[in-house]
C-alpha cells in the first residue's frame, strides 16, 4: 500500500514547529518542579535527592526519572548554570525557559518513534485506520496543553507505554514488552494503575502455556523475573546501597497517602460528582432534616483546590477508593485471561486506567491520559468501540482547560482542542468499520447530546460567568466543568464495559 499523507513524521515537525512558538506561553509551577529537579540531581550527591526540600516542589518520582533529570543537566549546565542551584527558586531566565521547553519537545520524539513501529506492526487492511490514531495522539492537544505549555514530559512517559503495549503484539517480543513497562514503573508510578493488566497478559502468554494453564514455562518465567529486578536493581539499587534510610524515603515521596481525596476538584472522576452531591445536599439539608459537618463547609467542595471533607455524605477513605479501583479492574482481567489477545489485552489497560481514574484517591486531572492514550490504538477497531471513545476525548480534554486559566492562552486552547475534535472525530468516523455486533441506541444518542451539549458549557465556564458574576460564585465554572465532564466520562466508561464484554 502506498504510503498515505501526511506522514506521521511530516505531522510530528509541523507540530514541534507550533510547539516552538508556544515557549513564551504561560507555565505553571510544574516548570518550577522540573528546573528544581535538575538543581537537585546535578547539585547534591545521590543520598540527598529523596531527602532534600529546600523547595516545596521535592523530589518525588521513581530514580529512573531523577536519573534522566541528572543526564539533562549535564546539558542544562552548558545552557545557563544558574538554573541548577538548588536555592535559587523561581529562577526562569529565557535560556530556561528555552531549554526545559527543548527538551521537551526533543523527548517526545520517542513518542512518534513508536507509533510508527505501531503502524508498521498493524495489517495492512487497518494501517489507515492505525495512522489516524497516530497522528491523532501525536496531535493531541491533552499533551500540548499539559506538555508544551503547563510544563511536563508526558509526551516521553507515553512513548515507553506505547512502545511496551506494540511490543505486546508479538510473541516473539513479549518479553520485552514486560521489561519496557517495568522500567516505565521506575519513570513514573502512576503507571501502577495499569500493571494488572500487564500481569495477566504475560503470565497468560508468556509464563503459561497456550495449550494448558497448568502447564508453566519456568525458564520464560526466570527470565521476565530476572529482567524485572535487573530493573529495579538499576533504579533502587544504588540508593539502598548508600544506606538503610533511602528506599523508605523514596516510598515516602512517591506515595504520599496524607493528601486529600481529590488533588484539584475539577478532576472529572466519581468523585467530583460525589463532591457536587455533598455540595447540594447542603442547601437541601434543613428541609431534610440532615446534620452538616460546618467545619467541612471551606474545603475543596466549594469547588476550590486543596483537601476534602465532606458536609454532609461520608467521608472517603484510601481504603474505599482502592478496593473499588480493584474490584473494577479485575472485571475486565477475568476475560483477559481467558481470551488473552492483544485487542483484549489493550482493552484490560484502558479499563484499568478508567477504574483507576474514577475510584482513585488524590487522582490528578492530567491522568486522563492513561486512558484516552490506549483507548486510541482500538478506538477504530469498529463503531460501536468509537460510540464510546467520543465522549471520553471530548470530557477527557475540555476538562484539561482549567490548567490554563490565563486569557492570552484561552483562544489557543479552545481553537485548538476544537479543531482537532472536529477533525479526528470526522475522520475515525469513517475509518471506523461496522461491527458484526448490535450497537446500543442510548449509547449512540447519548454520546451525539453530550458533544452538543458541550459548546454552551465551554463558553459559559470560559466567558459567560466572568461578564455576568466577575469574581462571585467562582466556583460555579469549576463545578460545572468538573460534573459535566465526570458525566463524559463515566458515560464512556460504561459504554466501553458493555462494548469489551460483548465484544
Amino acid at each position: 500500500m502506498a504510503e498515505s499523507y501526511p506522514t506521521l513524521a511530516q505531522c510530528a515537525l509541523v507540530a514541534a514547529s507550533f510547539k516552538v512558538l508556544l515557549f513564551p506561553a504561560y507555565k505553571s509551577t510544574d516548570f518550577e518542579v522540573h528546573r528544581n529537579w535538575l538543581a537537585i540531581t546535578n547539585s547534591l550527591p545521590l543520598s540527598e535527592w529523596y531527602f532534600e526540600k529546600t523547595s516545596e516542589w521535592t523530589l518525588d518520582y521513581p530514580p529512573f526519572f531523577a536519573y534522566f533529570e541528572s543526564l539533562l543537566a549535564l546539558i542544562a549546565r552548558l545552557v545557563d548554570p544558574l538554573m541548577l542551584r538548588v536555592y535559587n527558586l523561581e529562577y526562569d531566565s529565557w535560556q530556561t525557559v528555552y531549554f526545559q521547553r527543548t527538551s521537551v519537545i526533543v523527548t517526545e520524539l520517542l513518542l512518534v518513534y513508536v507509533l510508527q513501529m505501531y503502524i508498521d506492526s498493524t495489517p495492512l487492511r487497518s494501517k489507515r485506520a492505525a495512522q489516524a490514531a497516530a497522528l491523532s495522539i501525536v496531535l493531541s492537544p491533552g499533551l500540548l496543553i499539559i506538555d508544551h505549555i503547563h510544563f511536563q514530559y508526558n509526551g516521553f512517559m507515553y512513548g515507553i507505554l506505547v512502545w511496551s503495549l506494540v511490543l505486546a503484539r508479538c510473541r516473539s517480543t513479549l518479553l520485552g514488552s514486560g521489561l519496557v513497562f517495568a522500567a516505565l514503573l521506575c519513570f513514573k508510578h502512576i503507571h501502577l494503575y495499569l500493571a494488572p493488566a500487564w500481569f495477566v497478559f504475560l503470565l497468560r502468554t508468556y509464563c503459561l502455556s497456550a495449550k494448558s494453564i497448568f502447564r508453566i514455562k519456568f525458564f520464560n518465567c526466570v527470565k521476565l523475573g530476572a529482567g524485572i529486578a535487573a530493573i529495579f536493581g538499576a533504579a533502587f539499587g544504588p540508593f539502598a546501597y548508600i544506606g538503610l534510610d533511602q528506599i523508605p524515603q523514596i516510598f515516602s515521596r512517591l506515595f504520599p497517602f496524607s493528601r486529600g481525596l481529590c488533588h484539584a476538584y475539577w478532576a472529572p472522576n466519581v468523585w467530583a460528582l460525589y463532591s457536587l452531591a455533598d455540595r447540594v445536599l447542603i442547601y437541601l439539608a434543613p428541609r431534610l432534616g440532615l446534620s452538616v459537618n460546618t467545619e467541612a463547609l471551606q474545603s475543596v467542595t466549594r469547588g476550590l483546590v486543596g483537601d476534602t471533607a465532606f458536609a454532609v455524605l461520608p467521608e472517603i477513605t484510601p481504603r474505599i477508593c482502592f478496593l473499588l479501583t480493584l474490584f473494577f479492574q479485575l472485571l475486565p482481567l477475568i476475560k483477559l485471561f481467558s481470551y488473552p489477545t492483544w485487542e483484549n489485552f489493550i482493552g484490560a489497560v484502558t479499563l484499568c486506567g478508567y477504574a483507576s481514574f474514577l475510584f482513585g484517591w488524590h487522582v490528578h486531572e492530567k491522568a486522563i491520559l492513561l486512558v484516552i492514550i490506549p483507548f486510541s490504538l482500538i478506538a477504530l477497531r469498529d463503531r460501536r468501540h468509537l460510540g464510546a471513545f467520543r465522549p471520553l476525548v471530548v470530557a477527557g480534554h475540555v476538562s484539561l482547560f482549567p490548567l490554563l486559566f490565563t486569557p492570552a492562552e484561552f483562544p489557543l486552547k479552545t481553537i485548538y482542542t476544537v479543531f482537532w475534535l472536529v477533525l479526528f472525530l470526522m475522520a475515525f468516523d469513517r475509518l471506523a468499520p461496522a461491527s458484526d455486533k448490535p450497537r446500543i441506541f442510548l449509547l449512540d444518542r447519548f454520546s451525539t447530546l453530550y458533544i452538543a451539549v458541550c459548546i454552551p458549557l465551554i463558553a459559559y465556564s470560559s466567558l459567560i460567568h466572568q461578564i455576568i458574576f466577575g469574581k462571585n460564585f467562582e466556583f460555579l465554572p469549576l463545578m460545572f466543568t468538573s460534573s459535566y465532564t465526570a458525566i463524559g466520562v463515566i458515560g464512556s466508561w460504561v459504554g466501553y464495559m458493555v462494548v469489551y464484554f460483548t465484544a
